[in-house]
């Protein structure tokens, strides 16, 4: 079998993975990039002892309490550490920090208590004596792996710290998820990427791709890093929305968010138990026919008996597949897609989920009562064709049941045939005989429901046909894009247009 551009390149970095000659390869478009050589979670923590700027507090609470230790156990902390301290009781952390409205202890908005009160602590008693000195808080709150299993381990860790003294200090916030079968192991991989983000701050923060790669120096398959967030004077150019697109395409997580200014957030903050309807699509660029996706086919939503509209939240879906061209991730072109649906006011999912599965599983974190998922008819018939030629021989229903609970409902938006003549639905989705009466079945009892009260009038606008028009500078494309977003690509010379 002919090996492509990137395979071939992938099995040379095995190779040298394996000879600790490098860390990683990055594909970016058109480029191929080997960076960083190894260094082990002690090495980088002496580096940082060793070097007289850096000098800070560190404070855990929770599961996490083993990023301190690293540093004293390979010595010479004496000159990097003022404070470590962990408030273990709730009561106590309670009387440093404050109390938390949600009364949880592990999320963001204790991180960021845990941060502001630690830093002022450090920054009001020691900027006099330690005027040359670059101040930094590590931070962390972790729920590890509990005894009877019901809490499978994630936490939230930050950096606040500074690269020139007479500045102002920086954030660097992730949320991690814990991917080892035992609490022990949970804790050191913590301790392991603690170490990474205090490193990566301090070495990595002019190269945002090897910040983000760095995370998972030394513990790859064992934690995903499904958050991170950039902020603070050294990082005002970066674009956290491409925060999102790295570590999706470095492998840090197969699912992150951001929010309708284009900040990254994370599910456990903004969608615990709330219903959620998704919208995948290429969304290049949106049209009438978007805009009509969304409005109907949330309010049908909405409107369900078993959905509580008050607690719902409605997002946009980017997928790699759908980003990808023979490999390349264009990122001018993800960064128009995205303007295009902040300035829709929408949420957005960066995902490298090919199915709607591997979404649903990662959701699933996070008890979300109802979840709707919007497809187009065309994919729909798609999908269900290729689950059918995949397993048509064994695991048919198992892989459908998956796809299809009580708690997930597919809907499906009309299309035209290629001949503009047939309205294609639910009723006559074009489906192999074989698995037609599962398709009939999940339709009987409501698995599939057809969107309805749509604009048929529409349905012809064809998004790439609009793209071409705007590439090619041919006039009334205007006509078939909601208003404040044609205007918002004419401003920006999105997608290629040019006054």
């Amino acid at each position: 079998m002919k090996m492509g551009r990137q395979e071939k390149w992938s099995v040379v970095f095995n190779v040298c993975r394996q000879l600790a000659l490098i860390e990683t390869i990055v594909f970016l478009p058109g480029t191929i990039m080997i960076q960083r050589q190894i260094l082990d979670t002690d090495q980088k923590a002496l580096e940082i002892n060793l070097d007289e700027r850096i000098y800070g507090t560190f404070a855990e609470i929770g599961a996490g309490q083993e990023v301190a230790r690293i540093f004293f156990k390979v010595g010479a902390a004496a000159g990097t550490i003022a404070k470590t301290m962990s408030a273990y009781d709730k009561t106590f952390s309670d009387k440093i920090y404050g109390t938390e409205k949600s009364g949880r202890y592990v999320c963001e908005s204790r991180l960021y208590k845990m941060l502001d009160h630690e830093y002022h602590l450090l920054d009001s008693r020691l900027k006099k004596e330690r005027s040359s000195n670059l101040f930094f808080v590590f931070a962390d709150t972790i729920a590890a792996l509990n005894y009877s299993r019901t809490v499978s381990g994630h936490g939230w860790l930050g950096v606040r710290f500074q690269l020139h003294p007479d500045k102002k200090p920086n954030d660097f916030v992730v949320h991690v998820k814990m991917l080892d079968n035992d609490a022990q192991l949970q804790q050191s991989a913590i301790g392991v990427l603690g170490v990474n983000m205090i490193y990566a701050c301090f070495n990595y923060f002019e190269d945002q791709k090897s910040l983000i790669d760095s995370l998972l120096d030394g513990i790859r398959e064992r934690v995903q890093v499904d958050l991170i967030r950039l902020s603070g004077p050294d990082f005002n150019s970066v674009d956290n929305r491409l925060v999102c697109l790295d570590m999706v395409r470095l492998g840090l997580t197969d699912v992150t968010m951001f929010d309708e200014a284009g900040q990254n957030i994370h599910a456990s903050e903004f969608l615990y138990r709330k219903s959620l309807m998704v919208v995948r699509g290429h969304f290049r660029p949106p049209t009438l026919v978007t805009d009509d996706v969304f409005e109907v086919a949330y309010q049908q939503f909405k409107a369900d008996p078993d959905v509580d509209g008050s607690e719902s939240e409605l997002m946009a879906e980017l997928t790699l597949d759908y980003l990808s061209w023979n490999g390349d991730v264009d990122e001018k072109d993800f960064l128009d897609r995205a303007d295009m649906l902040c300035a829709s006011n929408k949420k957005v999912i960066v995902s490298n989920c090919t199915n709607h599965i591997s979404l649903i599983q990662y959701l699933d974190d996070f008890k979300i009562p109802h979840l709707g998922l919007v497809i187009g008819v065309r994919e729909l018939s798609e999908i269900i064709t290729e689950k059918y030629n995949q397993h048509k021989d064994d695991m048919l229903l198992a892989e459908f049941g998956q796809l299809f609970t009580k708690r997930i409902k597919v809907y499906a938006y009309p299309a035209l045939s290629d001949d503009f003549e047939t309205l294609i639905t639910i009723d006559n989705l074009p489906v192999p005989a074989g698995i037609s009466f599962l398709v009939k079945f999940l339709i009987e009892n409501g698995f599939i429901v057809s969107v309805e009260k749509y604009n048929k009038e529409i349905l012809s606008i064809i998004p790439n046909n609009i793209l071409n028009m705007i590439k090619s500078g041919e006039t009334g494309w205007e006509d078939f894009i909601p208003e404040n977003l044609a205007r918002k690509i004419r401003e920006k010379n999105l997608f290629g247009y040019s006054a």
